[in-house]
C-alpha cells in the first residue's frame, strides 16, 4: 500500500512564508513526477508546481517567482517553499505523485489527504 502524507500547512499573514512537506511511503518501486495541487472553495483543483524524476520543475503562472518546489529522492519527499504569500493562495494543498508500486507494471496517481493553507490580508 502506498501513502502520501503532507505537513506544514497553517495560517500566515500576507507577505509571509510557509513550507509544505510530503512524504511517500509503502510498497514503492519507483516515483516519477511529484507535485502540489490546490483547491479553493468553489474552484477546481489546479496544479501549483510539479517536478519530474529528472528534477525539472514546472510552475503555475500565479506562483512563479514566489514558490519553489524541490525533492529529496532518497527520502521520497517533495517540498513546496511558499514566499510572498497572498490571500489568493488560500486553499487546501494536495501532494500528488506518479508511483509504480512493487509488483505492478504501470504508474498510478496517488494523492495526499490535503493540508489547509490560509493567508490573511
Amino acid at each position: 500500500q502506498v501513502q502520501l502524507v503532507e505537513s506544514g500547512g497553517g495560517l500566515v499573514q500576507a507577505g509571509g512564508s510557509l513550507r509544505l512537506s510530503c512524504a511517500a511511503s509503502g510498497n514503492i518501486a519507483s516515483i516519477n513526477n511529484m507535485g502540489w495541487y490546490r483547491q479553493a472553495p468553489g474552484n477546481q483543483r489546479e496544479l501549483v508546481a510539479a517536478v519530474t524524476s529528472g528534477g525539472r520543475p514546472d510552475y503555475a503562472d500565479s506562483v512563479k517567482g514566489r514558490f519553489t518546489i524541490s525533492r529529496d529522492y532518497a527520502k521520497k519527499m517533495v517540498f513546496l517553499q511558499m514566499n510572498s504569500m497572498k490571500p489568493e493562495d488560500t486553499a487546501v494543498y494536495y501532494c500528488n505523485a506518479d508511483i509504480v508500486a512493487r509488483g505492478s507494471y504501470r504508474r498510478s496517481a496517488y494523492w495526499g489527504q490535503g493540508t489547509q493553507v490560509t493567508v490573511s490580508s
